[in-house]
């Protein structure tokens, strides 16, 4: 296997956000790191397949994140505007996570954040009105992060 092939090792759900798009959270590898994906992908005439709307999160991300998400209200209504947290991601880029409104609809966005140049396009917003769903896709993805995957990276 070559050092620098992505390797999917687990699917953990889908998020439908329109008749062709959804977010798909996965456990991926990437040059013998393990990494989970948070990816927007379509589906058109001419494509089919992922975008670039999406983050990567560590596994000390997601166990340090996923408590914060479940630990805010149920009803998202209730969920206030703001930061819940900026993680480290490696040395200079952290991962901003808030909610956040975008054309009127309350959503919870992801963002790198970069220490030279400030935000990237790396971010991803998924609509608050499926906050039950969201809630348990990060939850499976906090349950599936230290699984032994059946592939050596």
């Amino acid at each position: 296997m070559l050092e620098s092939s992505f390797i999917l090792l687990r699917d953990i759900g889908r998020l439908p956000l329109g008749a062709q798009e959804e977010v798909r959270f996965s456990i991926d590898a990437y040059r013998g790191y393990r990494y989970v994906s948070v990816r927007r992908h379509i589906q058109t005439d001419g494509f089919s397949g992922p975008t670039r709307d999406g983050v990567t999160l560590t596994p000390e991300i997601v166990r340090a994140l996923v408590p914060m998400l479940l630990a805010l209200p149920q009803d998202p209504k209730q969920v206030k505007l703001g930061q819940i947290g900026k993680f480290a991601k490696r040395p200079g880029i952290c991962v901003v996570v808030g909610v956040a409104e975008l054309r009127g609809v309350r959503g919870l966005e992801m963002r790198n954040w970069s220490q030279e140049k400030g935000f990237s396009k790396n971010n991803i917003w998924l609509p608050l009105e499926k906050w039950a769903e969201i809630r348990a896709l990060f939850q499976n993805t906090l349950a599936a992060v230290d699984e032994v995957p059946d592939v050596d990276f």
